[in-house]
């Protein structure tokens, strides 16, 4: 397996035709001035001295070596070893509602700060299980597929917000479904959703889709974001709060009795999430009652670099380059 360990650096290299075009423009240039000077003819003479393919050649050889300098500091490396990793785990897709109402800020930060920080602590807590994730509003999408890898899971939540989605509402029986759509259909168990919102779902399908869902064996826990007095929802750019067309401001509740009744239909447990630490605990005690399955990770141990190769390919070229003389001779 080939990789860059810096890979954000190959960007640089979107200068070297910058450079190409910039050098280009200075032989167009030269040759101008050749012919503001006076005769071309005898200008040419005065300078027949002057080698332009050794100029050429230096520019060439300069931009060899400024492309191996980054591709040396993106850091070209191979796998040496690897080793399969087996341990009992199971699939937990977990559903965030990124819909405007989740910037209420009945429970602080916001809705959705609080919901980003008990993701963050629920995966910290899930070692051994694969973590996939879905954001929803009006549509719902995976953003990111059933994976061990946590870290990158992080990233993908730390990000997530009402403008990843375009359209707004809150459709649950969508997110529903897109999260089942990450699991394994052979799998008739080890399955969970984790669903985070508000609740205010503007879609009748929520509870059937969650019943057909636990006939396949997915179990679906529900995490209740707010209260369920309501808040006004803040626009992040004005500050001003939502009004609907009568000039009425907009109040967001929490519905605890869809959220509950979703996961009564689906075998999982409803929680209001008031304190992070209460729930993450009462939803790792519920997947750690589950069936657990073998989950098969291939892991790289080591990595051979080769940086240095091209390091030293580029200040071969830089010093090189010192060398050669754009005089050419004269018979």
């Amino acid at each position: 397996m080939i990789r860059f360990e810096h890979s954000e650096h190959l960007l640089l290299l979107l200068l070297i035709p910058v450079l190409i075009l910039l050098f280009r423009a200075v032989l167009r240039w030269k040759k101008t001035t050749v012919k503001k000077i006076g005769d071309e003819a005898l200008v040419m003479q005065l300078i027949r001295g002057f080698s332009p393919k050794k100029y050429r050649a230096r520019f060439v050889i300069v931009l060899l070596s400024f492309g191996c300098l980054i591709i040396a500091a993106a850091n070209l490396q191979s796998a040496t070893q690897a080793e399969k990793i087996n341990r009992q785990g199971i699939d937990v897709m977990i559903a965030l509602d990124v819909s405007r109402s989740m910037l209420a800020a009945d429970i602080k930060p916001s809705r959705l700060e609080r919901s980003k920080q008990f993701i963050s602590k629920l995966m910290n807590r899930l070692e051994n299980d694969r973590v996939g994730l879905v954001i929803f509003a009006g549509r719902a999408y995976m953003q990111m597929p059933l994976t061990s890898d946590h870290t990158a899971a992080g990233l993908y939540v730390s990000n997530a917000g009402p403008d990843a989605v375009p359209t707004q509402g809150t459709v649950i029986a969508d997110a529903l479904r897109t999260a089942n759509s990450g699991f394994n259909a052979k799998d008739k168990k080890y399955k969970a959703v984790v669903l985070i919102t508000d609740g205010e779902d503007h879609d009748e399908q929520a509870l059937k889709t969650a019943k057909q869902l636990a006939g396949n064996g997915v179990v679906i826990h529900t995490i209740g974001v707010g209260s369920t007095q309501g808040s006004p929802i803040l626009n992040p750019i004005t500050g001003e709060s939502r009004r609907d067309l009568h000039g009425n401001i907009v109040i967001s509740r929490l519905n605890e009795q869809e959220l509950t009744d979703i996961a009564h239909a689906a075998n999982g447990i409803y929680q209001q999430l008031n304190d992070i630490e209460t729930v993450t605990d009462k939803i790792t005690a519920q997947f750690a009652g589950m069936e657990q399955k073998t989950i098969q990770d291939n892991r790289l141990l080591n990595y051979r670099s080769f940086f240095q190769w091209f390091l030293a390919l580029a200040f071969a070229g830089l010093a090189g380059e010192l060398f050669i003389s754009e005089k050419k001779k004269i018979r």
